[in-house]
């Protein structure tokens, strides 16, 4: 699968790594099932002292690691540091609460005859874990610190250009304190997924990424009988009422379409304006746009990063060529992007209609699409036209409207006055083409676990 590093603001090749040989993927799934033998044994006391070193590690070389995320796939560095300490705080959760969250539950039951019912929530064995380079860091830490909380133990296959990120979130856990193959990185081929799947000693899969993978890789695990999740795209609607603070409104649209280079499954990428804004909306919005700043992601004054990758950012003018092919109108904003590098011009799309395919798509990358809804009803009738469901915003100064409008909404999380948030004690996952399944919190720790009756009857109780 070619792992490697390649710097996309260079386009420079800086490491190459060998693909995991089927001798070193069997090694990892024996290792990872003799850890899980002894890990399921241990306390919450424990599991957590080793996820709070984890954290302290994190915190205390916080620009160290997000020097490597900025190498690997071009964030820039403040939002790298930021995505550190995200994580750090996801480990810091399940040390707080993973103790009460599965704690066993009394079960009501109708006639004291039945017995004394309790529902226990016990881990499955190894997990794994098939995680995106957007957020690579986050990506571990939202799978990993719920699933070894709950005394599973964990396979990480990463995606290919951050290899390096992978290798030093594992010897993070490592230094940590976690025992050895309690979580392993793994360079793995397709081939060895499906191999890895099928192993009766995995005992489910969890995947981030496109609808592609999402379908194959569902489709192996439903076939081996092992549960999956899958958190995949969005388009998430930003909608913009009439009464919204409009230069707040619009401070946030240019931030919730841009952080991360535009490349996040719930970045703002569909903005529904009502037509009583609509002009106004627009204007401020093509001029926030205008003052991004792309450049050297390692330089903090950049607020614009490179893609991640050139074939990612030939994948998006593609896109936008073939949206404009099929009558929508392309506006590119600010100045000229660096010729060299992995850059995407900042393009807002107008004019795109229902029969232009581009209205259904996902632009990962800096791409805005502006649609022009009659009122409130249309608006959210035009945030439930998509075959996406992850997440969406709804912008007033009526926050009970607010509130009703988030209800009709039809996606996985919807957020009043902001674009959708991933915070370490806010759950996340979607519905339709997004995927199934929940990550963090309570949510994402019950996932892959047990759920197990025990019922203590008395002998003599009629069935």
């Amino acid at each position: 699968m070619s792992y490697a590093t390649v710097n996309p603001y260079t386009g420079e090749l800086v490491k190459k790594f060998p693909d995991a040989t089927d001798e070193q993927v069997e090694q990892a799934l024996t290792d990872a099932h003799t850890a899980f033998l002894n890990w399921r044994e241990t306390s919450f006391a424990h599991r957590g002292e080793i996820l709070q070193r984890a954290a302290k590690i994190l915190r205390d070389n916080k620009r160290k690691y997000a020097e490597v995320l900025t190498l690997e796939m071009g964030k820039v560095i403040g939002e790298a540091e930021a995505e550190v300490e995200l994580s750090a705080q996801i480990l810091e959760y399940y040390v707080k609460y993973a103790e009460k969250l599965l704690a066993p539950e009394k079960l009501p039951v109708a006639d004291p005859a039945e017995g004394n019912a309790t529902l226990v929530h016990e881990p499955l064995g190894t997990i794994l874990a098939i995680e995106p380079w957007n957020f690579p860091y986050y990506q571990i830490a939202r799978i990993l610190a719920p699933q070894l909380s709950a005394g599973n133990t964990v396979i990480l296959k990463h995606a290919s250009n951050v290899p390096q990120a992978a290798a030093a979130f594992e010897s993070l856990m490592r230094d940590a304190g976690l025992p050895h193959g309690a979580f392993q990185n793994l360079y793995a081929t397709r081939s060895q997924i499906e191999k890895i799947i099928n192993d009766p000693r995995v005992h489910g899969v969890a995947l981030t990424g496109s609808e592609g993978a999402g379908a194959i890789v569902a489709a192996q695990a439903g076939k081996a009988m092992k549960k999956s999740t899958l958190e995949l795209g969005g388009a998430d609607a930003f909608v913009v009422l009439e009464d919204a603070d409009m230069p707040k409104t619009v401070k946030w649209a240019v931030f919730g379409r841009h952080w991360n280079g535009g490349q996040v499954c719930v970045s703002s990428k569909r903005m529904i304006i009502v037509n009583k804004v609509y002009d106004q909306f627009l204007s401020q919005y093509t001029e926030g746009v205008a003052g991004l700043k792309a450049g050297d992601p390692m330089d903090p004054t950049t607020t614009l990063a490179p893609l991640s990758s050139q074939s990612a950012a030939d994948e998006v003018k593609e896109k936008i060529r073939q949206a404009v092919a099929q009558g929508a109108t392309a506006t590119e904003v600010g100045p000229k992007v660096p010729e060299s590098g992995a850059f995407v011009q900042p393009t807002i799309l107008t004019n795109v209609t229902p029969d232009n395919p581009a209205f259904y798509w996902e632009f990962f990358g800096p791409v805005s699409m502006i649609l022009r809804a009659k009122d409130e009803d249309d608006a959210v009738r035009i945030a439930n036209d998509s075959p996406f469901g992850l997440g969406g915003s709804v912008f007033t100064s009526d926050l009970k409207r607010g509130e009703k409008v988030a209800h009709r909404i039809s996606t996985g999380m919807v957020f009043v006055n902001h674009p959708t948030m991933v915070k370490a004690d806010l759950p996340f996952g979607g519905i339709r083409n997004s995927g199934y399944g929940r990550e963090l919190l309570g949510l994402g720790l019950k996932e892959f676990v047990n759920h197990k009756l025990v019922d203590v009857v008395d002998i003599d109780a009629p069935f």
